[in-house]
């Protein structure tokens, strides 16, 4: 049994890249989160599961990752840009995110602006939408109590009822408001110090902020915020009885964090679970231990957890990337690693993560690492990944069959690559038996699955009806339905569902 706060402490740092903050700043808000609770005189019962909230408030920070970076170029630093801005007023937050946008991107400021004055709109009502919703999902999926779900279900929310969803002052759940004014606090702590913060915070309220938690912030409570181990604080501040997940409960926690990271690109969905399965499936038949299996099955789940960290706009890039994008792309395991790294009882799957694209003869990535310093597990697992990469669409081409993938990564084995034996299991556990036809979740018809994969894609109605040769108002129908049948009510949404449910995995 270890620590859930612990485990997701460590891998709340992925959600601090994902929004381009400071590593930490999501156990920071946590902690004051908990001091501003206790302040309000809250029971503990309540401080426990305000933790979990403020600790996960960006849980779905992926959810719009692919449109934003389409729509402005960079959808990293439109996000950081949205939080420091001060959201009621446009142009304040204009004035913020064109030049960091610009800056992130490598486009200039005129053409930055002219993309948010053109999709300003869609973006608003679309962004928070998805957002609230994956977050809530994800509570859900980790277990977590239904007061921290509906509080995730409100992060966009605004005390004035100006965003998503459409309440405003109490009606905004406790824990919410609670860790919207910690994470406010905690931000401009780290960025300008606790004077400014604290002036922050009063400025906001009333419109984004709830005055009377607002009110609680001082300098006294943000001093050492900066300065102090907030791994160390968080777990000391948990409430008694603590959290724990069990071993078995590992592979759920991991697998929900894979789903997520697995969003910022339609060209993802799916790959992080269908990599962890086939590593786990392919250790099985090298007759590894169990315990060695669900350790593939875990860094499977985790092992691109660093792709947060880079932009979606070159996950999503169709062209030969430049030599700068290939360096972030590079740069992933590496993010990986020091995820995962904040998590002790981690330590051996991240060894295994971290790995999945070194390669035996020195020429992968991010260590170059050789044959002698890679272990069985993540030769399976570097494996696993190549052959799901090349069985999988990507932007820039489009999906082998198994058998060419098959061939690729014979080839490759035999060039000295990658491990001719961890190539054997893996083409034994993904390329040899034939699977018979999984009943649908949700009662989804094959029409409905085909609708629910070109959403999750990022179609539009229009492009599904010529997907599918329909008519518009038929698509829409569909979509309409699918939603109501699988309980969404965005794309993001779906995408999460099909992951779940292991309906965009091609075959192979």
């Amino acid at each position: 049994m270890m620590r859930l706060l612990g485990l997701l402490g460590g891998l709340s740092t992925a959600l601090d890249l994902g929004t381009g903050a400071p590593m930490e700043e999501s156990l920071r808000r946590c902690v004051m989160a908990t001091r501003l609770g206790r302040a309000a005189g809250l029971p503990d019962e309540v401080v426990a599961d305000a933790l979990y909230a403020a600790l996960l408030e960006h849980l779905g920070c992926t959810a719009y990752t692919h449109e934003l970076a389409a729509a402005l170029g960079d959808d990293i630093s439109a996000v950081r840009a949205s939080f420091l801005s001060d959201p009621s007023s446009p142009v304040a937050m204009l004035r913020t995110m064109i030049p960091m946008v610009a800056e992130a991107s490598g486009h200039s400021r005129t053409r930055v602006l002219a993309a948010a004055l053109r999709s300003g709109n869609r973006i608003d009502a679309e962004g928070p939408a998805a957002t609230c919703e994956v977050a809530r999902n994800a509570a859900a999926r980790l277990g977590l109590p239904a007061s921290v779900q509906e509080a995730l279900g409100h992060t966009t929310a605004m005390w004035d009822g100006s965003s998503h969803p459409p309440v405003s002052g109490d009606a905004i759940p406790l824990l919410a408001r609670l860790g919207q004014v910690a994470s406010v606090a905690t931000m401009f702590t780290l960025a300008a110090g606790p004077a400014y913060a604290v002036a922050e915070v009063r400025r906001r309220e009333g419109t984004q902020l709830d005055p009377a938690l607002a009110l609680l912030v001082t300098e006294e409570l943000l001093t050492d915020i900066a300065d102090l181990d907030p791994c160390e604080e968080v777990l000391a501040l948990e409430p008694d009885p603590v959290r724990r997940v069990s071993h078995d409960e590992l592979p759920d926690v991991a697998r929900t964090f894979g789903d997520l990271v697995d969003l910022k690109s339609p060209w993802l969905h799916g790959h992080s679970t269908a990599v962890g399965d086939l590593a786990a499936s392919a250790g099985a038949c090298l007759a590894m231990a169990p315990e060695e299996q669900q350790a593939l099955r875990v860094a499977g789940y985790l092992h691109d957890l660093g792709r947060i960290g880079v932009s979606s706009r070159i996950w999503d890039q169709s062209r030969a990337l430049t030599t700068s994008e290939r360096a972030q792309v590079e740069l992933h395991p590496w993010h990986t690693e020091q995820i995962l790294g904040r998590v002790p009882e981690l330590r051996d799957i991240a060894a295994l993560a971290v790995a999945h694209h070194e390669r035996l003869d020195g020429s992968g990535y991010h260590r170059r690492a050789v044959a002698a310093q890679l272990p069985t597990g993540a030769r399976v697992l570097a494996a696993a990944d190549r052959y799901r990469c090349l069985v999988e669409e990507r932007p820039h081409r489009p999906a082998v069959t198994a058998e060419r993938a098959a061939a690729a990564v014979t080839a490759e084995a035999r060039a000295g690559a990658l491990d001719a034996d961890a190539v054997a299991a893996v083409l034994e556990a993904a390329g040899h038996l034939r699977r018979s036809r999984r009943p649908r979740p949700g009662g989804l018809t094959e029409r409905q699955v085909d609708v629910l994969r070109l959403l999750a894609a990022g179609r539009s109605n229009r492009q599904i009806a010529a997907d599918l040769v329909i008519s518009p108002r038929t698509a829409e129908h569909h979509v309409q339905d699918l939603y109501a049948r699988i309980g969404v009510s965005t794309r993001a949404g779906a995408a999460v569902f099909a992951m779940e449910h292991g309906l965009l995995l091609k075959s192979g």
